[in-house]
């Protein structure tokens, strides 16, 4: 499947049998093979180091096995903490043969320091070597192999990368006029954010419909959207404060400002998208896990005129909470009683399940009015949202009413907006069969599982529960 999406080949036309489905089966494998060697290995670690320790202080196991686990805990908390908060962001080459250098040197001090009871000496010395071999070669061109590796996980050409202490941010460029800037696409983890050639599709029926149906735009509040790109198009509506939550900061640096390399900024492209959105000196920016920055905003009894909810699909159980009703409840509680709130909803052609149980959870969480809408926004295929109101008429109703759209985006009209609201017969027919995502119930993350593993052919029986 991975070959057929990278290399735009027919389905029925992948190359099957022989050396692919050899491959196949030890790419499958692999993972259980490598874990069994590892788990071996570490569990005869604390014994080995006992036997040493005796050896070393004439004492039996028994009466060291305290030392032994007090000296691996914290050891492991040690290498925890430094693979959090210093490997995370570096290149996985670099950080494999930084940690292989730390294991190498340490083997040859064991070596050195217990050669006299070490039999086999020569083959432990050339295997030493061989070793130191290896890893210098992936301190020499490990990054170059990883990034070519990973160049063919794209179909353009890839202009930038980095490792941040949460995700990986990566951009390609692809040229499909000469005479117009080529097109750049942001990833996330591997999972497209946007395109620059169709982003102010995406973006225009996020903000648009939420901004519309508000009553007042002095105070907005955008959970996700740290590339200034939702930022742009609520700032049309020239609102006195925004507050903007993203997790990553090294993210909003990319979007905010100028990185130069060899004399060049290499984003320039990205800040000229978001029109130096970021850099607003009506927008405040907070780092953090959004489900917990909200809290600090209700302590602070913060009222906001529209919410937006720009946040990648729920795809990792870790995302999960921030679909829950729990959340949507504490926006509940933000949101003025005038006031709107939309929320990216994934696609609800390709994830059909998982669309409608966001909009059922919002329901759900207080909101007294829920509608979904959608559009096609040639990147991603066909996309929905769900906007929301805690009083008054629905959002469709107020948008409906508008003499005219106040403020120009250059591509929201009236009609489009309302067209969007219309799905065809029968789609919510099935409605009532899907769940509410609560909190710790990894509903929405289980639906988005299924339904995408069904849409590339994997089609499990899966729970939801």
């Amino acid at each position: 499947m991975i070959l057929a999406e990278t290399f735009q080949i027919p389905r029925d036309l992948i190359p099957a049998g022989g050396l692919v489905e050899t491959g196949q089966m030890v790419a499958t494998l692999s993972p259980f093979i490598f874990a069994a060697i590892l788990g071996l290995l570490i569990g005869m670690e604390i014994p080995l180091i006992g036997e040493i320790r005796s050896d070393i202080y004439k004492r039996s196991a028994a009466n060291n096995i305290g030392s032994i686990y007090g000296i691996d805990y914290i050891g492991a908390g040690t290498g925890a903490s430094i693979f959090v908060f210093l490997m995370l962001s570096m290149e996985v080459s670099l950080a494999g043969a930084i940690t292989g250098s730390v294991n190498l040197l340490l083997g040859a001090l064991f070596f050195w320091v217990f050669a006299e009871k070490i039999t086999h000496k020569g083959t432990l010395l050339v295997l030493h070597l061989l070793t130191a071999v290896v890893i210098a070669n992936v301190f020499e061109y490990g990054q170059q192999w990883g990034h070519e590796m990973e160049d063919m996980l794209y179909k353009d050409k890839v202009v930038f990368r980095v490792n941040t202490e949460r995700q990986r941010l990566l951009v390609t460029e692809r040229i499909m006029d000469p005479a117009k800037p080529p097109v750049l696409t942001f990833y996330l983890n591997g999972r497209t954010q946007f395109a620059s050639n169709d982003e102010h599709i995406y973006h225009s029926m996020l903000v648009y419909p939420a901004m519309a149906s508000s009553a007042r735009h002095n105070k907005i509040l955008i959970v996700g959207g740290g590339d200034g790109l939702a930022l742009r198009d609520v700032l049309r509506w020239n609102p006195q404060r925004v507050h903007l939550l993203d997790l990553d900061q090294k993210l909003v640096t990319l979007f905010k400002e100028p990185m130069v390399k060899e004399g060049k900024v290499v984003n320039a492209r990205l800040l000229e998208a978001n029109q130096n959105s970021l850099s607003a000196s009506s927008v405040v920016t907070k780092f953090g896990d959004a489900f917990l920055s909200v809290d600090e905003l209700l302590q602070n009894s913060e009222s906001f005129d529209t919410i937006i909810v720009d946040l990648p699909d729920p795809s990792h159980p870790d995302l999960n909470k921030l679909y829950s009703a729990r959340f949507y409840a504490k926006l509940h509680a933000l949101l003025a009683g005038d006031g709107t709130m939309v929320v990216q909803s994934t696609s609800p052609y390709h994830a059909k399940n998982t669309f409608i149980s966001i909009g059922k959870t919002v329901k759900y969480a207080g909101f007294q009015h829920v509608q979904q809408y959608h559009a096609n926004v040639p990147s991603f295929g066909e996309w929905g949202w769900t906007i929301a109101t805690k009083n008054g008429r629905s959002p469709r109703q107020r948008i409906a009413e508008l003499k005219e759209l106040s403020v120009e985006d250059g591509w929201a009209t009236q009609g489009s907006i309302l067209a969007a609201f219309e799905f065809g017969k029968g789609f919510f027919s099935e409605a009532d069969s899907i769940e509410i995502n609560r909190l710790g119930s990894k509903v929405a993350y289980s639906y988005h599982q299924a339904d995408w593993n069904r849409e590339v052919g994997l089609i499990r029986k899966e729970s939801i529960h």
